[in-house]
């Protein structure tokens, strides 16, 4: 049996007329499935161009458009949010509805920033700092994080300090809803924690992109794919009952 794990898909423009697109990206595909996860896509419900349209230009969701989104959540076990260049109403919302239904949800990225505006104005600032936040070569580990022993990143890795990869030109703001968990060594957040016993975790960097070849990415990937089999399989027996 596999979990059911929705990914938002992200916006983008392609070729010469920069046509707008919406698209899940390989690496997230590739290691979900690798991970025993059944990937279902989730696709935007506004009437506009999400790429094109700022965020300040969005109208807010109706309840026509939330009920879209919530059916397509509760089909999912488990909820992987990507990075990407921008998150929308949208995206905050399925973030919402992720809390209210406790479905186990791991952030990456732009995602896990969007976690650190958690029902606050959108807070975020451009790197300016001595560590290279933005790498370009996928198979490196390129600079240190330091993890709180408190966290459940701690209780999954068993490790007060990890490299991972980087690819971000802005960092997060800690919130008074989700915990800051780990930091590179200049400070900026590096992981959040909702403060529960159900999984709701977001790293900045990309555990999808080197889960063939770092352990510890492996163990946040399929810890997630864990712990969304364990909401499928308890559901199941509460419908049996």
């Amino acid at each position: 049996m596999k979990p059911v794990i929705g990914v938002p898909l992200r916006y983008e423009h392609i070729g010469e007329d920069e046509r707008s697109v919406l698209y899940i990206g390989e690496k997230v595909r590739r290691c979900l499935q690798k991970a025993a996860g059944n990937v279902f896509v989730i696709v935007p419900v506004q009437d506009v161009c999400y790429i094109d349209t700022k965020g300040d230009e969005f109208l807010e969701l109706t309840v026509e458009e939330k009920a879209m989104i919530n059916k397509n959540l509760d089909l999912c076990d488990g909820l992987f949010l990507p990075g990407g260049t921008k998150f929308t109403p949208y995206d905050r919302y399925i973030l919402e509805c992720a809390i209210e239904k406790r479905i186990p949800t791991l952030a990456v990225c732009l995602s896990m920033q969007m976690m650190s505006c958690y029902l606050e104005d959108v807070k975020l600032e451009v790197n300016d700092t001595f560590i290279n936040h933005n790498q370009e070569d996928d198979n490196l580990l390129i600079h240190k994080v330091r993890i709180d022993k408190d966290s459940k990143l701690y209780k999954i890795l068993g490790k007060e300090e990890i490299l991972v990869n980087s690819f971000h030109n802005y960092h997060a703001f800690s919130n008074n809803i989700y915990n800051s968990v780990a930091f590179s060594d200049d400070g900026i957040i590096e992981a959040l924690e909702y403060p529960s016993d159900f999984f709701n975790i977001g790293v900045q960097w990309h555990p999808e992109i080197s889960y063939d070849f770092d352990d510890n990415s492996k163990k946040i990937i399929d810890t997630f794919i864990k712990e969304a089999l364990k909401r499928k399989l308890e559901l199941r027996e509460k419908q049996e009952v």
